[in-house]
């Protein structure tokens, strides 16, 4: 079967913080974050003028946990797979800086396509050079539950601004990713074709996953 050529990620417009806002609020994003509506509703308001920018709720407002389920495929619910029970303790590296506040917004989103087949370590230092940072696993299913056609078959990203930091300093070897189910092994049939939150080695290379990344966060 042929490879799809990838959607150009200039070709995915998100809809404008308004419509984000409404689309977090029907999903009872705001309430899982101890947010009212109005705070989000205000915070697009303000960010009207902001062309192309994605609207953040932090991650320990929203964890990934909270957030994995509401993502959608084909009709199928999103997931996170079984063998990552510490998704929520994936923070983000010590060379991102967050924004203060509760929300905030991504500018300049990437799906880094060109950088399939890199491994995660080779890509972060890639990404570095081009002034760019990676995503945080939050950003990610942010982005997929705003414009869901950002998660293609064949054409899904890594998180890799997220990762594990073990008792003893160093990082564990888990990254971040977000792919589409083929419903084999533990994921089951019944998931064939739904969003999946899961991890790949540092180390390791896949021809499927890019690296999405972003120009900056703002608030």
């Amino acid at each position: 079967m042929p490879v799809t050529a990838p959607t150009a990620t200039s070709d995915l417009a998100l809809p404008s913080p308004a419509a984000q806002a409404e689309r977090l609020i029907a999903l009872g994003v705001h309430e899982t974050a101890g947010l009212s509506a109005a705070e989000l509703r205000a915070f697009a308001a303000s960010a009207t003028g902001e062309r192309g920018g994605l609207l953040v709720v932090r991650p320990e407002l929203a964890p990934a946990s909270a957030l994995a389920p509401l993502l959608r495929h084909d009709g199928r619910p999103g997931f996170l797979v079984t063998d990552m029970p510490d998704a929520d303790r994936f923070a983000p590296l010590d060379t991102i800086e967050l924004p203060g506040a509760p929300l905030y917004l991504l500018t300049g989103l990437d799906r880094g396509d060109h950088l399939a087949n890199w491994s995660p370590d080779e890509a972060l230092p890639a990404l570095t050079a081009e002034s760019r940072t990676p995503l945080l696993l939050t950003e990610g299913i942010h982005w997929v539950l705003q414009q869901p056609a950002a998660l293609e078959r064949n054409h899904c990203f890594m998180t890799i601004g997220s990762r594990l930091r073990k008792a003893n300093g160093t990082l564990d070897a888990r990254t971040p990713a977000i792919w589409i189910s083929n419903g084999t092994g533990r994921d089951g049939r019944e998931r064939r074709n739904a969003p999946k939150v899961g991890w790949c080695w540092a180390g390791n290379r896949h021809t499927w996953l890019g690296f999405a990344s972003a120009t900056g966060r703002t608030s």
